[in-house]
């Protein structure tokens, strides 16, 4: 009697499987591609929130099965290579604390950050929730995978913010303590809170991640991680906009993996374009409101400071997405 191998479910590709494949395949119980090939072995009251939100979700694929992250990233992956960014962040960090940098920012940009960037942990915390709910109801482990890793990026990305915050607080003490108020009262914050809660309610999977990674965040990352890095810049809180870029890095792999998904759902079943389209028609007017409401701000107040205007930041969004949702064949919600 022959021996079996761990990885017997790669058999059929008659080939050595990658790492990546051999520990992201068929990894739910629950899903029916599992190695027991049943949904749940009980009926407990949870089987029919995942029959509802997961089964029966209008997103269907002959098997997820076929998703791969085009990073192909593993937990030792993930961490080899997080680990190096976050040596690239620790060392800033260190550099501003020995410099003394924070003494010489500009009261104006002090105003932008502690306005505009010091709240966004808040609806960071929301893109962290959604990102782990999309992993706890993905039909296959890659997908729960590629969504876990996002929200430990998300996590970390509240930390950094936090971090820098604290630093500022040293030198201009109750820096950023009211950016719960901004956050919950602030007219300029509700937009994009609106459009946050909204998805936290969103129980579909697919919707939820069609919501998050297809229309909110890559609206959200670009004017945070680029154009308020840029005008970092301008400003000469060069520091902040290394920081962002470490971050932003994160970003990208999150739009590739989500772009990755998508391409293989429309390929494996046409008629998930059009689903997929309707839940960006519906998501989009809420995002674009929220992203517009910021970059307008962004403009006038570094017009204000007469710092060179970022040139046409709504636009370059605007432009940036529809090329981002054409890649996929997909277009921007009416």
């Amino acid at each position: 009697m022959s021996q079996q191998k761990t990885y017997w479910h790669l058999l059929q590709q008659k080939r050595m499987p990658t790492e990546y494949e051999i520990v992201t395949s068929k990894l739910l119980c629950y899903t029916g591609e599992g190695f027991t090939g049943k949904r749940f072995e009980l009926d407990v009251p949870l089987k029919d929130w995942y029959r509802r939100y997961q089964e029966e979700s209008p997103l269907v694929c002959s098997s997820w099965e076929k998703f791969r992250d085009p990073r192909e990233t593993t937990y030792t992956k993930y961490t080899d290579l997080q680990r190096a960014k976050e040596i690239f962040v620790d060392g800033i960090l260190g550099e501003i604390e020995l410099t003394g940098y924070d003494a010489h920012l500009r009261p104006a940009w002090l105003h932008i950050f502690h306005r505009l960037v010091a709240p966004f942990r808040y609806p960071g915390h929301g893109f962290q929730m959604i990102a782990s709910y999309i992993g706890q109801m993905a039909p296959s482990g890659r997908i729960t995978i590629a969504a876990a890793l996002q929200s430990a990026d998300e996590m970390r990305r509240i930390q950094r913010i936090a971090y820098r915050i604290r630093q500022l607080q040293q030198i201009y003490p109750g820096f950023g303590a009211d950016s719960k108020t901004l956050w919950e009262t602030d007219s300029m914050w509700q937009p994009l809170r609106e459009v946050v809660e909204r998805l936290l309610i969103a129980y579909d999977w697919a919707e939820s991640f069609v919501g998050l990674n297809l229309v909110l965040k890559p609206l959200v990352d670009e004017l945070f991680m680029k154009y308020l890095s840029d005008a970092a810049l301008r400003e000469d809180d060069y520091l902040l906009g290394q920081i962002f870029y470490s971050l932003n890095e994160d970003c990208q792999w999150h739009r590739q993996w989500s772009e990755s998904l998508v391409r293989m759902a429309i390929e494996d079943n046409v008629r998930n374009r059009d689903t997929i389209q309707g839940w960006i028609n519906q998501w989009y007017p809420l995002a674009a409101r929220a992203v517009h409401t910021f970059a307008s701000l962004l403009e006038d107040t570094l017009e204000q400071m007469k710092t060179p205007r970022l040139k046409r930041t709504e636009r370059a969004i605007d432009r940036y997405y529809r090329d981002y949702l054409r890649s996929m064949n997909l277009e921007v919600g009416s």
